[in-house]
């Protein structure tokens, strides 16, 4: 099957970008490496190509009622101009994908996927929405997506906008022009913890905005960043990754998000939800940090010190801002309330683990205290 390929391919190509399968796409890893891009982001700004992402419009007279039962967050919470993060459960409470929603209106909304559940996704809501009078429409293949992320992105963005970057507020958004392209959403939004904007716009665009950003913000430091940094930033502010740490046999209970989760509502998979809250569950998604050199990878196993397998590693990697290797998994909830010495098994090597709340990187103006 052949790899689909986002507007801006070529000019990663021609860049030296080193490039790899994605979730359908063939996408950047890294242009100089990881840790470099990871560091600059955290320190001055990057830029990332994330056109992959799929969107759909959400419109009609029962476009809210029709998010409210199919989300788990409170779509009544938005205000026109505000985004939301929130999940998308199967009837067992299983995570479909975890999604950003966009209140752009009163009666239309726009939802932003994962791009490997994109054709899953629409699907699942289109069913859904055949009990409400709504419109679904898949804009994927019609948006690009650009972000600029990093204590610098702004000061760079604000080169090139028509609106006041200072009055959209974290998870806010606003339309306007950029680099003198009309209707493109400047949304206060991203997923590396350092702060930032994601740019919605039509795929024309991407390529004259791109490179723009990229000359305009070369005295702040802007370089573009590929796949690799944007997972280890994700990592260290413990976001979760769809496919690794959460998919449909998880549940936003065991992946600790249940803060996302509206009860007050109806939703799909409600009902699994409360059961499982009544009658308790087994495992919990928790971070850690090795004491050790060894890099945790997906699939390694947690023992205990017993050497019995009590987890799962779901995401690890080095985090480059702290200096150590962390990671995410799955552990029984009976070994983490005996509080056990636990251990990452690697082939025949065993590494300790320390349990630590999240994020890892807390230096962050976007971590809550």
């Amino acid at each position: 099957m052949e790899l689909k390929k986002t507007p801006l391919h070529q000019w990663h190509v021609s860049h030296g970008a080193h490039m790899i399968p994605f979730a359908g796409f063939e996408m950047p890893l890294y242009y100089s490496s990881i840790k470099e891009e990871h560091l600059n982001v955290r320190g001055k700004a990057g830029l990332f190509d994330i056109s992959h992402m799929g969107e759909f419009l959400i419109y009609g007279p029962e476009a809210f009622e029709f998010l409210q039962y199919a989300t788990t967050n409170d779509v009544g919470r938005l205000a026109n101009g505000q985004a939301q993060y929130t999940l998308i459960l199967n009837e067992n409470g299983g995570i479909m994908d975890d999604a950003i929603l966009y209140k752009l209106d009163d009666n239309r909304f726009m939802i932003v996927v994962n791009a490997a559940n994109i054709e899953k996704d629409f699907n699942w809501l289109s069913h859904i929405a055949n009990n409400f009078n709504v419109n679904l429409e898949d804009v994927s293949d019609q948006m690009a997506l650009i972000a600029i992320q990093g204590p610098n992105a702004q000061a760079i963005l604000n080169k090139l906008v028509d609106v006041d970057l200072a009055q959209i507020p974290y998870y806010h958004f606003s339309v306007g022009a950029v680099s003198g392209f009309p209707n493109i959403i400047i949304s206060n939004t991203g997923y590396t913890g350092s702060g930032g904007f994601e740019l919605y716009m039509a795929p024309g665009y991407a390529k004259y905005i791109w490179e723009e950003l990229l000359y305009e913000g070369k005295e702040e430091g802007l370089i573009p960043v590929g796949l690799g940094a944007r997972d280890t930033l994700r990592l260290e502010m413990g976001y979760r990754l769809y496919g690794n740490d959460m998919d449909e046999s998880t549940t936003p209970l065991e992946a600790g998000l249940n803060w996302v989760v509206n009860y007050d509502k109806d939703f799909v998979g409600k009902k699994a939800l409360l059961k499982q809250k009544e009658e308790g569950f087994s495992r919990r998604l928790r971070g850690f940090i090795v004491e050790d050199r060894l890099i945790p990878r997906k699939g390694y196993e947690i023992v205990n010190r017993k050497g019995e397998v009590v987890g799962t590693v779901t995401s690890g990697g080095f985090g480059y801002s702290i200096n150590k290797a962390i990671g995410l998994g799955y552990i029984n909830r009976t070994a983490l309330k005996d509080k056990e010495n636990l251990f990452v098994k690697a082939r025949n090597r065993l590494a300790e683990i320390v349990l630590t709340k999240l994020p890892f990187y807390k230096e962050s103006p976007f971590v809550k205290k």
